[in-house]
């Protein structure tokens, strides 16, 4: 890896050799030339009197990554998010306030926990947000940037519609914004896909999940370039607009959304080389734990619906070892490919001279269960689908921090403003985060996040989760006490019904009308 100031990410040899190979290739992308642009209506009240060294931001969002970046100790190969966990801060236990990704993005962009059963939906920003007129309260943190004097751009993935219009799998696109305050500008390049939808659950060929009537296979490694896949041709159009963007005068925010290593784990076979297939460790949690409840999981449904898969994993069967190594191969592929075109972004903002002023956050919108308990998926409030990777680096604080404390992705809202010199609406459920960025042991620090999934409530805190169910009208509780490996081993709410008890009203101040 070469650094430049600590803090430049090019490839390791195995990538740089894959890209010089490439470079040629690039040039016979048979793209539109222009990719489609969703201009937004103007906002009010604009901030005329912005201080010209306001920060800019480059919000990375990427679909489905838990903790699995080399940073985190994982074997996967993430030169990229490593070096840039290395110039900013690292954080090993931020959990999200849903996990799926339309309610996930909803808490994240409005700073709140759940409060209805719509938050906990992948509609929750169209039925809460889209087609709303514009009212006192912004949308979301990036149109209360836009409202304060920033320039804001989103490419890609930022809230659930893939391309931030809205219309449905199978349809046309429209014009129609999901957030239709937030943007100046919306953007994304469907290449061959046609549309973002088509792009999203999008195979090599330009055929899609949908076009094939779900008769897929659950992973796909194809021998091309990176813009065989829609991330590749997300990558090129940031960098081509953050050279804009830095020509400016006025602070920008650009938010950039990545596909992978969302379902279906497709990606060039450049990324699959990287790993022995043979080799890759199987999950250390397989089985489904001791004395858990089944309400609190599923049958990894999602995934079944890629219905050329080799075999059905279900709670009472697990796939065999060759297949979970093969998912997993697919998966750690498809990271290290959105790893790569991470790393061309950092580039372009490095080379365009703004990196020193520029706040850079890299968020994974919730985990996911590589065959742990039994699961391929989210949908689980248990630690592989409730916590995903978080980085944040800002200009002026300290470098290489890593982060023990429990935090929510609803805090994310008020950090960005404050680290932006805006204010923050009343009435946020989160917390700014940016005490954390130079003091991580501050003893003012309250180490809870709440994630809720239908009928489930977890609490989680330093040491404990503690999640009840709803069944038949009865609640159910199960307790798990964590290790450094972050394992629920047994449910121990029997054993130590203290704990219980101290942890029930910390349980009864996060529960809301989403908890059913």
């Amino acid at each position: 890896m070469i650094i430049r100031k600590n803090k430049v990410y090019l490839d390791r040899k195995t990538f740089k050799a894959f890209f010089d190979k490439m470079k040629a290739k690039r040039l016979l992308w048979a793209g539109p030339a222009f990719p489609a642009i969703l201009m937004i209506p103007s906002c009010k009240w604009v901030n005329e009197s912005t201080v010209p060294d306001k920060p800019n931001v480059l919000f990375i969002f990427v679909d489905d990554l838990r903790r699995e970046m080399g940073a985190y100790g994982s074997p996967v190969l993430t030169p990229n998010m490593d070096a840039l966990a290395a110039s900013g801060s690292l954080f090993t236990r931020q959990f999200v306030p849903c996990p799926t990704s339309g309610a996930s993005r909803y808490g994240l962009l409005t700073g709140m926990y759940p409060s209805d059963p719509a938050h906990l939906s992948n509609e929750a920003c169209r039925t809460e947000l889209s087609g709303q007129p514009e009212g006192d309260r912004p949308e979301t943190m990036f149109h209360q940037l836009r409202r304060y004097g920033y320039r804001t751009v989103g490419i890609g993935k930022i809230s659930h519609y893939v391309d931030g219009c809205l219309y449905g799998y199978e349809d046309p696109k429209t014009d129609i914004p999901e957030l239709p305050f937030s943007w100046d500008e919306m953007l994304f390049d469907a290449g061959k896909w046609g549309t973002g939808w088509n792009a999203f659950f999008g195979y090599a060929d330009g055929t899609n999940r949908q076009s094939r009537s779900r008769q897929v296979k659950p992973y796909e490694c194809f021998d091309g370039d990176d813009e065989s896949y829609p991330d590749g041709l997300t990558a090129k159009l940031a960098v081509s607009k953050l050279k804009e963007l830095s020509a400016g005068k006025e602070p920008f925010c650009m938010a950039v959304g990545f596909f992978k290593p969302h379902l279906p784990f497709t990606s060039p076979k450049a990324y699959w080389d990287l790993y022995d297939e043979d080799s890759i460790a199987l999950s250390p949690e397989p089985d489904i734990p001791e004395g858990m409840n089944k309400m609190f999981l599923h049958n990894s449904d999602e995934f079944k619906s890629y219905q050329l898969g080799n075999e059905k994993p279900s709670l009472e069967n697990r796939v065999s070892d060759a297949y979970a190594r093969k998912l997993r191969h697919a998966y750690y592929a498809c990271v290290s490919y959105v790893d790569a075109q991470v790393g061309k972004v950092l580039m372009a903002l490095e080379e365009s001279g703004l990196a020193d002023n520029t706040v850079v956050i890299l968020w994974g919108d919730h985990g996911w269960h590589l065959g742990d308990q039994r699961i391929w998926g989210k949908h689980t409030v248990l630690e592989k689908a409730s916590s995903s990777a978080l980085v944040i680096r800002a200009p002026g604080h300290i470098k290489g921090l890593v982060n023990d404390r429990i935090v929510s992705a609803i805090d994310l809202y008020p950090t960005l403003m404050e680290l932006c010199g805006v204010p923050s609406p009343e009435g946020l459920d989160g917390h700014s985060l940016v005490p954390l960025l130079d003091h991580p042991n501050d003893p003012s620090w309250q180490d809870v996040a709440y994630t809720y999934y239908h009928h489930v409530l977890s609490v989680r805190t330093s040491r404990y989760r503690m999640a009840r169910c709803i069944e038949d009208g009865v609640i159910s509780t199960e307790l798990y006490e964590y290790g450094p490996d972050l394992i629920e081993h047994r449910d121990i709410a029997a054993e130590k019904p203290g704990v219980v008890a101290d942890l029930i009203p910390l349980w009864e101040k996060g529960r809301t009308a989403a908890f059913q």
